[in-house]
């Protein structure tokens, strides 16, 4: 299965300790790549890097071009990144606040849309509820439900998608997987619980700080 990202030779510094080196790995398209490892081995560093957020000290990560589409690719246009804080704004409706996500990020925003994605995280009957009224796992809800949204075969970087769900949120983002990876996209995600019976199977890669001399 051809790959969607590649990287290579990947390095991360946070002050003067190095979080990883000479790092190696690839995204199929139709695969999932689960990556571990314990607190402050650097995983939310590398989903930044590889959603484009932030630059490593060394290395490279290259989105390889679908046939289909005549632009080059870069992670803003081939990447979908959803971090562990949820980024919605107090003040706005559940429904404001998704519909501002994506007009940010480019996605569809109309209003049957944005109806439909909420819809599909259990969140429709909440639209109009401001965000600061909202429990931490519904608020999870909101921000998963970008992923409603997405229909290209892109790269899905997701930073704890099950942190605050319950068994049928993490059913729905399960559910999800599965048709993104279905239609050629790929997923590249964290996870501190194990990924469940209907999650998508997963190829590991275990991020472990080697110490210097």
């Amino acid at each position: 299965m051809p790959s969607l990202v590649v990287i290579q030779g990947l390095a991360c510094q946070r002050g003067a300790e190095w979080l990883f080196e000479n790092l190696d790995f690839s995204v199929a398209r139709s695969g999932c790549l689960w990556l571990r490892g314990h607190n402050g081995s650097g995983k939310t560093s590398l989903l930044r890097v590889v959603a484009g957020l932030s630059r490593p000290e060394r290395g490279t990560v290259r989105f390889l071009r679908d046939p289909t589409d005549e632009n080059e690719p870069d992670a803003v246009a081939c990447c979908v990144y959803i971090g562990h804080a949820n980024g919605l704004k107090d003040d706005l409706t559940v429904f404001e606040s998704l519909q501002f996500l994506a007009r940010l990020h480019g996605r569809p925003a109309a209003v049957s849309d944005i109806d439909g994605a909420l819809q599909r995280l259990g969140m429709s009957h909440r639209r109009h509820a401001l965000v600061r009224t909202l429990s931490q796992g519904q608020r999870r809800r909101v921000a998963l439900a970008r992923l409603a949204l997405e229909t290209a075969s892109t790269l899905w970087v997701l930073d704890e998608p099950y942190d605050a769900l319950d068994a049928s949120g993490i059913d729905v983002v399960d559910d999800m997987l599965v048709g993104h990876l279905a239609r050629g996209g790929g997923v590249l995600l964290t996870s501190h619980l194990p990924l469940g019976p209907k999650a998508p199977r997963a190829d590991v890669l275990e991020l472990v700080r080697s110490p210097r001399p």
